[in-house]
């Protein structure tokens, strides 16, 4: 494959088992590009290592005095200056083919996996370590996999240079021949301890990153907490312990090459030393002798591929490691059976048949069956739950391919269970939005750019999300020549903006896409009470008709809603409109009002839910709070 040919149409199905299983995989699926760098690489390595007897047989042709064998010589070393030449540059190309290769194949596994997996992958993956495994460790696997075709050349050269001395020269060649493989062989021990180095200095390192990346993101909180001398102090302690482990693994590579200068330095003097010797005996010429240390010092070349082989090695299993455990996690695979009889329990048919699982019908009802959670087509549904970390399980229930492996049976929409249908079928069905949503970096233009029915125009979806004073400060922060709020660009993950202001225009995304089921989680969070409440009727408005759910415990957003399910220790308690259940269920009135058991004992004034429940933001408005205030000294 050509470089020019990526990306991958297919990346394929990766090995992930283990690392060296998965750099096994990697390197099988390049094999004609690993063959010809080979090839390349023994052009290259045999033009060098062809050198020195060639020189011998010159220095022997003038000693001789025989110029048409001078000549002749002087032609096989052009030839060979040539081969040397294309093979060192076609070499390069190939093996920088395939290192960019295995990367970007690399990348687009962790991509998809990435897109497969959604906010579930950072529960359980850091963060730092799925930015450390999709660049730093991508070049090292990389570099393993183009490094193994030199390797494999400069080893066969290694071993036909051996074999021609021992013809050429037997008295010097059998000395050679004994001590290659003792250099070859001599850093071996070394490696295991320099790998364990390196292990701790990278494990150290994504520790470092993941703290970066973590404090950059709450950089705003920490400013405002005057948290960030200590987060810089904590940083300044782990990278001073990535230095510290960086150095000690340097000592170990440092001493392997010393030894791999000292012992070749070492062969090369008792070459010379003994060469010399049978010279002066007579028992050897002295052409055979400058060919002989010719070729012992130009083996030294091809012979340095081992230790990069070692290094590429010890740096790569690590990567290759993390890559694996990544590409390894999956979503649930739900039981089939167990999905049947779910639907059975809600009335409502499976569409299963000889194993085909078919395509919901428009219209159908969305129900949980580990929750009893059941939502009506076409109606506005809140989900009330008293833990956040149970709506958020629940809302990632409720999008299809739940990645906690304990989750249950699948969630049904109008019948078919949705992990019996692709993960992009099912997520063009239902469309999640958590609670922290992501904002790319570009124009608002790209940022609306998302799969959508075409039904909803961003222009219906800001205004239903509230968002004309977002539209205005980027606008305003826009370069000069720029009109169209649209054309304004967005911060990597709107960072210029506040949390509200990114929370409406994810919303806002989110109501473009038009899904047949969108569920929400905490939409309005992180906006004020007055705004809430515009968000809520434009929600109401905007998706009429349309099947939508909604998890929060605000009251303005739950006195819009068509439908309210109180979910209570993991299952579906009340339902009944927002006003039904204040008046009647303790439990729901304990979560939506903050009451604590000692307030729900005392007598109720029934006046003060008539209207919703005021929280905290609106009290702090005197405008929105006098008329509750006026109420209660009337009714006292």
């Amino acid at each position: 494959m050509q470089i020019s040919d990526l990306p991958y149409p297919d990346p394929g199905v990766p090995d992930a088992r283990s690392g060296p299983r998965f750099l096994w995989w990697l390197g099988r699926g390049q094999l004609g590009g690993q063959a010809k760098s080979l090839a390349w690489g023994l052009l290259h390595f045999g033009g060098v290592a062809g050198l020195p007897y060639t020189v011998g047989l010159g220095i022997d042709a003038v000693v001789d005095g025989d110029g048409a064998r001078l000549l002749q010589v002087g032609g096989l070393l052009a030839l060979l200056g040539v081969a040397i030449a294309l093979g060192d540059a076609m070499l390069h190309r190939t093996a920088v083919t395939n290192w960019i290769t295995a990367a970007a194949r690399v990348q687009q596994l962790l991509a998809r996996k990435t897109a497969e997996l959604g906010s579930a992958l950072t529960r359980r993956v850091a963060a730092g370590e799925v930015v450390a495994v999709s660049t730093g460790d991508v070049e090292k696997i990389g570099w393993f996999v183009e490094a193994v075709s030199r390797f494999l050349a400069a080893a066969l050269t290694l071993v036909v240079g051996c074999v021609v001395l021992l013809f050429y020269a037997p008295t010097i060649g059998v000395v050679v021949a004994v001590g290659m493989p003792v250099l070859a062989l001599a850093v071996l021990p070394l490696l295991p301890r320099a790998t364990r180095r390196a292990d701790v200095q990278r494990e150290k390192a994504g520790k470092a990153t993941e703290l970066a990346s973590d404090t950059v993101a709450g950089l705003r909180v920490l400013r405002g907490i005057g948290g960030e001398e200590l987060f810089l102090g904590r940083y300044r302690e782990a990278s001073q312990q990535v230095r510290e482990a960086a150095v000690h693994s340097a000592r170990m590579w440092a001493l392997i090459s010393a030894i791999q200068v000292l012992l070749p330095g070492a062969l090369l003097v008792t070459v010379v030393w003994y060469g010399a010797s049978l010279v002066l005996d007579g028992r050897l010429d002295v052409g055979e002798l400058v060919a002989a240390f010719s070729a012992v010092a130009t083996m030294l070349y091809p012979l340095r591929h081992f230790e990069e082989i070692a290094m590429a090695y010890s740096f790569s299993r690590p990567s290759a490691k993390r890559a694996a455990r990544v590409l390894s996690l999956t979503r649930t695979e739900a039981m089939a059976e167990a999905e049947v009889d779910a639907g059975a329990k809600a009335g409502a048919g499976v569409v299963v048949a000889s194993g085909v699982v078919q395509t919901p019908a428009p219209g159908g009802d969305l129900y949980d069956p580990e929750t009893g959670l059941l939502v009506p087509a076409g109606r506005l549904t809140a989900v009330v739950c008293g833990d956040p970390d149970l709506a958020g399980r629940l809302a990632e229930r409720l999008g299809g391919h739940p990645l906690d492996l304990g989750a249950g049976p699948s969630v049904l929409l109008g019948g078919v269970a949705l992990d019996e249908l692709a993960l992009a079928e099912a997520r063009t069905l239902v469309l999640v939005q958590d609670k922290d949503p992501v904002l790319l970096s570009g124009t608002l233009r790209e940022l609306f750019d998302v799969p959508a029915s075409g039904a909803v125009e961003p222009s219906a979806a800001l205004d239903a999300a509230r968002c004309a004073d977002v539209l205005d400060a980027l606008l305003q922060s826009a370069p000069a020549g720029v009109d169209d709020p649209m054309d304004a660009r967005i911060t990597e993950r709107g960072r210029s903006l506040s949390g509200g202001q990114r929370q409406r225009l994810a919303l806002a995304r989110s109501l473009v896409t038009d899904p047949e089921v969108l569920v929400l989680d905490e939409p309005t969070s992180a906006v004020d009470s007055h705004t809430e409440a515009r968000i809520a009727e434009g929600i109401s408005a905007l998706r009429a008709g349309r099947t939508t759910v909604v998890l929060a415990s605000s009251p303005l957003l739950l006195d819009r809603a068509d439908r309210v399910v109180l979910i209570h220790e993991g299952k579906a308690a009340a339902s009944g409109t927002h006003r039904e259940l204040l008046h009647g269920d303790p439990r729901y009135r304990a979560v939506v009002t903050r009451e604590t058991e000692e307030e729900q004992r005392l007598p109720r004034l029934e006046s003060v839910h008539t209207e919703p429940v005021l929280t905290e933001p609106e009290m702090a408005e005197p405008e929105l709070a006098e008329p509750f205030l006026t109420e209660i000294e009337e009714t006292a």
